[in-house]
């Protein structure tokens, strides 16, 4: 099932067992994120604070923050089942023979049912404040070097001032007094372009808590001709129900637990951080156009959601899971040749992604490279590559350190490629710009220039397997358990 607010996901993870409440006091500022991030690194449940010291609302926390509630989020029973929608989607759409990139795919595909819906009113703007003010919101500080207290879950809703395309974009806001916060969009976000093409004024609405495919979707590295309302119809299979804003010419959810609605005033810049973000360590303060509050409108018995971010494994981590299953679909359209991809959680989304091809010819895996960092917004920022045979479990690290390991020769299978970084790489020497890697781990031939014979694998014949499982028995190791460990980054198995 797919929900339609985020109130109504609250409820189906207490029915699940999968929400926490804590009813003592607590306080938004550092005590509500050290609560959170012992709780997710024990693989633990969504928590729920209905006591936050200065405020009237609940806090959410950790709503992502498992397998299994990622696949609850997106209305499936797991994120392949989620990815599968898409390669589905994509199958019927598409015939083989006209695949075209990404973005045209999605444009052409049959999505009348996943078009936004207007409706003439929404929760949303059940409570119009008669005065903006931020202080009234539990808004988190979560570590302690932040500058401030941060919004880390606003999906930022702005338009195409030519062409009147939506985008829904998630970009942190440190709230500096009652109707001021930052806005940090980075360079490659398409927020920041619209901003651009506005010109010193840009027309902004935050929503603050929604269905979670929205949310998800506001995360997601989608191309900008699919703007992020149709992508979670598509996921949702039915359309986000939107309203027009009170004082600006924007559409938000309906169904959103907060609305701010403002302008960003891009002559008005200030310094915006220290902020303790997902790579681990802050990122320093630097300089963001700033945000002005006009309009608070509010559900009923709103809830307040926020993500604690920093060293992995952190509730992020399930996002980016979400986004390796779900785009691999479209990652395969583009590049055939690829089998699978996985995004380690410790390289923090776009630092490390290993990625096995189905090699035909000289070359390919160097191939692969250039067209994955040649894909925009989804992959153009991916520190590290790692290409190996389609063999190779990807999802099984060891399994990948073995083979990579032993196939490498540095001088000939590492490339260095210079290009955009993520601002948040603190590694390049320059601001945005730096150097990546990639590795081609896959079996070399002579036509590559391998002159000696490729040693096989060590693998035992199929023969000797059946006899030894039909006497396992008799051997008496059926007692024998396989001893599972936990996955050190999640808890779970």
């Amino acid at each position: 099932m797919t929900y339609d607010s985020l109130g109504d996901f609250v409820a189906a993870l207490e029915r699940a067992g999968q929400l926490h409440r804590i009813e003592s006091e607590v306080d938004p500022k550092l005590e509500i994120s050290e609560i959170t991030n012992r709780v997710v690194k024990r693989g633990g449940p969504a928590l729920l604070f209905t006591n936050v010291r200065g405020s009237q609302f609940p806090v959410l926390t950790n709503q992502f923050g498992s397998r299994r509630r990622m696949a609850m989020a997106l209305g499936a029973a797991t994120l392949d089942e989620a990815g599968d929608r898409i390669r589905k989607l994509l199958d019927m759409s598409m015939p083989q023979s006209a695949m075209e990139k990404i973005g045209k795919l999605l444009s052409l595909a049959p999505l009348a049912a996943a078009l936004p819906k207007t409706v003439s009113s929404g929760s949303c703007q059940d409570v119009v404040l008669d005065k903006p003010d931020l202080t009234k919101l539990p808004v988190l500080t979560t570590w302690p070097m932040d500058a401030g207290p941060f919004i880390t879950l606003p999906l930022v809703v702005t338009k195409d001032p030519q062409n009147g395309r939506f985008n829904v974009g998630m970009y942190r806001m440190q709230v500096y007094g009652p109707n001021e916060t930052a806005m940090h969009w980075q360079r490659h976000k398409q927020g920041r372009a619209h901003a651009g093409a506005w010109g010193d004024r840009v027309p902004v609405a935050v929503a603050i808590g929604s269905d979670p495919v929205l949310t998800y979707a506001a995360t997601a590295p989608l191309p900008p001709v699919v703007d992020e309302y149709l992508f979670a119809g598509l996921l949702r299979g039915k359309p986000v129900k939107l309203v027009a804003c009170k004082t600006v010419d924007l559409k938000v959810p309906a169904d959103a637990e907060f609305v701010l609605e403002g302008y960003v005033d891009n002559t008005d810049v200030r310094v915006e951080g220290p902020f303790g973000d997902h790579t681990g360590v802050y990122s320093l303060a630097d300089r963001y156009p700033t945000f002005h509050v006009q309009c608070v409108t509010h559900r009923r018995n709103a809830i307040y959601p926020a993500t604690v971010v920093g060293k992995p494994p952190m509730e992020d981590a399930w996002l980016g899971k979400a986004t390796e299953r779900i785009f691999l679909p479209l990652l395969q359209m583009v590049v055939p040749e690829i089998v699978d991809m996985n995004l380690p959680v410790e390289g923090g989304f776009q630092n490390l992604a290993i990625v096995s091809i189905r090699k035909a010819y000289p070359g390919q895996g160097k191939k692969v490279m250039n067209a994955l960092w040649g894909l925009g917004h989804m992959m153009m920022l991916t520190r590290v590559l790692v290409i190996v045979d389609e063999d190779v479990d990807v999802q099984d690290p060891r399994t990948v350190a073995w083979f990579v390991l032993n196939n490498l020769d540095a001088q000939h299978d590492v490339v260095m490629m210079p290009g955009p970084v993520d601002d948040l790489d603190h590694g390049s020497y320059t601001p945005a710009l730096g150097m990546k890697v990639g590795v081609d781990a896959t079996r070399k031939t002579a036509a590559e220039g391998y002159t000696r014979e490729w040693p096989p694998d060590m693998i035992m014949d199929d023969a000797t397997r059946s006899r030894v499982d039909a006497r396992w028995k008799e051997y008496g190791l059926d007692r024998i358990e396989r001893a599972l460990e936990p996955d050190d980054w999640s808890g779970q198995r």
